[in-house]
């Protein structure tokens, strides 16, 4: 079967399910999109490696990168193979200096892997045609290695644009001290647009 390569284009709330968002993968050579729900602690391994953010301690997928670093294993792709009944079903392909073995993986901690990595995420075609939707060719389409969305909407319903600089400041050394790195986010785009 012909892989597709695919890249994350957006991490935003699930507007399906409460407390669980949305990863979006985008078709590289093309206009189809392939929204997966995750969790939102998954959400914010994806979040917290996409804008290169230094956690105070490992989280859990930076662990298994250390690990796997150390005893020199490499994490060359990671595809997403299959759906059933709605769930996404993912392969970690690794190769060490003997051997590459397929290693099953849910989709969201494969992709949290991804981005630490650096390596390509692909699916095939028939999930594409089952769960892909097809965006217009629209303007804002993203172009391999631009910046991905993220879009804040996890635990905080204060509204950014009406706080000032120390406000803002304060607020993000408070989700930072509570590792919520997705309003993090949020909070230090909000400051830059002001700077």
């Amino acid at each position: 079967m012909k892989k597709i390569e695919l890249e994350i284009v957006a991490l935003s709330h699930s507007i399906t399910q409460t407390h669980s968002y949305a990863v979006v993968l985008g078709e590289i050579s093309g206009l189809r999109r392939l929204p997966i729900v995750i969790g939102g602690f998954e959400a914010q391994a994806i979040a917290v490696a996409l804008e290169r953010m230094q956690p105070s301690r490992p989280l859990t997928h930076d662990l298994m990168k250390n690990f796997m670093n150390s005893f020199n294993v490499e994490l060359q792709e990671i595809v997403i193979s299959d759906l059933q009944e709605g769930i996404f079903y993912s392969k970690l392909v690794c190769s060490s200096e003997h051997d590459t073995v397929e290693i099953d993986s849910r989709t969201s901690d494969a992709l949290a892997l991804a981005v630490r990595f650096g390596c390509p995420i692909y699916t095939y075609e028939h999930i594409l045609e089952s769960a892909g939707i097809l965006m217009d060719d629209a303007p804002d389409k993203k172009k391999k290695g631009e910046p991905v969305g993220i879009q804040e909407t996890g635990g905080g319903t204060e509204n950014l644009s009406h706080m000032n600089l120390e406000e803002l400041q304060t607020l993000l050394n408070d989700v930072l001290e509570h590792e919520d790195y997705i309003r993090a986010i949020a909070i230090r785009d909000e400051i830059n647009k002001r700077k």
